[in-house]
């Protein structure tokens, strides 16, 4: 019995680290670390904008997760694609408007460097949103 299940375990953890060399994978890890940054710039400067980027990082690393462990495949009844977009797309929308309001206060640099980050963040997740998803979203099986 230990036998098997250490046998099986290296199979699983090249399954689970296969996703994290995909471009889909380097970006949702990309946008963890973004957050991360933006959290530590945001705490240092202003602490009432940093629930962003807490909410944001733990929906990256959901996502991260679901789709690592190959969990969008088991979990058929929520359509991935459309969700992971949607969350960009919030994402991006509530970033730019805090990035905004930072830049427009006057502030300290790490107030500064937040909103600029911020609004790369902005960016980045505009551009995930849409290369990730390829050139056309998946529609649901029902319409098709």
């Amino acid at each position: 019995m230990a036998d098997s299940e250490r046998l099986s375990a290296p199979g699983c953890w090249a399954a689970c680290t296969n996703f994290s060399r995909t471009r889909k994978g380097i970006l949702l890890f990309a946008e963890i670390i973004l957050c991360l940054v933006i959290l530590i710039c945001f705490s240092a400067s202003t602490p009432g904008y940093s629930s962003l980027s807490v909410v944001e990082m733990i929906l990256a690393a959901i996502f991260f997760v679901v789709y690592m462990c190959d969990l969008h495949t088991k979990i058929p009844f929520i359509n991935w694609p459309w969700s992971d977009f949607f969350r960009t797309l919030i994402a991006a929308i509530l970033y730019l408007i805090t990035s905004i309001v930072v830049l427009v206060e006057r502030g300290n640099h790490s107030k500064i460097v937040a909103g600029v980050k911020a609004m790369g963040a902005a960016l980045k997740h505009r551009v995930k949103g849409l290369r990730s998803q390829g050139p056309f979203l998946p529609l649901p099986a029902e319409i098709v």
